[in-house]
């Protein structure tokens, strides 16, 4: 089990290099989503600030058609992120919407809240991302709240050569900026499509964990040249920028933030900073205190 608490030790190196890869574990969750877990898995338990990344791609409709009914969640946030298909979100907050391809819904659960993502389709290629990012201490029983963006309000650079970036958090090298704002771990979210032959490069804070995960195509990483291929995710070590080179069109998420270095207590849809808030929080949940 690989668990990077922390920026990888050695900061000396300008630019970041591959530390970790893992294509992740196959499984359900649900009510019978097929999917890939892979940060949250037995490779990768977790990435401070970074507790779970989900990847779900089919277009069988029995992979996806049950979706996530009713379910709670406190002290984290969770963010999902469309390539494909429509996603329909309801809470017991009273808010309501639909993600779809390029859209982002970044909801933080704070003190508690119980919500539903149910597929929005019938049939065709469901495809996407649910990432959850811790909340430090004092944030944890926040009240909850959304960020929420369709495409067409997310931002999106494009370059001659046809490569594009969409900045869903975060601000890359030529001043495209995301709109998602959070200032507990400063997050960087982009999704790059990187015609072949093309250099993306991106500083980031030091201090802040990153990783990418290749959806397509096949990518070098650093000033060693280390190839990571398709449905992989790549923990990059520490340095003050990243340097990705599309050996063939590819596409792949960048995501970083400043870990948070505080005590993680799980338990299912509830993560505390100890045991006993998390059994609290069982406790508020079942006498509806959500």
């Amino acid at each position: 089990m690989n668990t990077y608490s922390d920026s990888a030790m050695n900061p000396s190196g300008q630019v970041r290099e591959l530390e970790f890869a893992t294509r992740g574990q196959a499984g359900f969750d649900g009510e019978g989503v097929k999917l890939t877990r892979l940060i949250g898995s037995p490779q990768l338990n977790m990435f401070d600030p970074f507790l779970l990344l989900d990847a779900f791609e089919s277009d069988q409709p029995q992979d996806y058609i049950g979706g996530f009914p009713d379910h709670p969640h406190r002290g984290f946030e969770t963010v999902t992120y469309l390539l494909a298909g429509r996603m329909r979100h309801k809470d017991s907050a009273g808010h309501e919407g639909v993600v779809e391809p390029g859209g982002v819904q970044w909801m933080t659960a704070g003190k508690g809240i119980v919500h539903s993502e149910m597929p929005e389709q019938e049939n065709g290629l469901l495809m996407g991302f649910q990432l959850w990012v811790n909340l430090p201490r004092h944030a944890k029983m926040t009240e909850p709240a959304y960020q929420e963006f369709p495409a067409h309000k997310t931002a999106l650079e494009q370059w001659e050569s046809g490569t594009q970036i969409r900045v869903i958090a975060g601000r890359t090298a030529r001043g495209t900026e995301g709109p998602v704002n959070n200032h507990y771990v400063d997050p960087t979210y982009m999704d790059i499509q990187l015609q072949a032959e093309d250099t993306f490069e991106q500083p980031l804070p030091v201090e802040h964990n990153a990783f990418i995960y290749v959806a397509e195509g096949t990518v070098t990483i650093g000033d060693r040249k280390q190839q990571v291929g398709e449905r992989t995710l790549a923990v990059l070590g520490a340095g003050e920028k990243i340097n990705i080179h599309a050996e063939s069109n590819s596409r792949f998420l960048l995501i970083a933030g400043q870990p948070l270095k505080e005590p993680v207590a799980r338990g299912g849809p509830f993560v505390m900073n100890t045991k006993a808030e998390v059994l609290q929080a069982f406790e508020d949940f079942q006498n509806n205190r959500f």
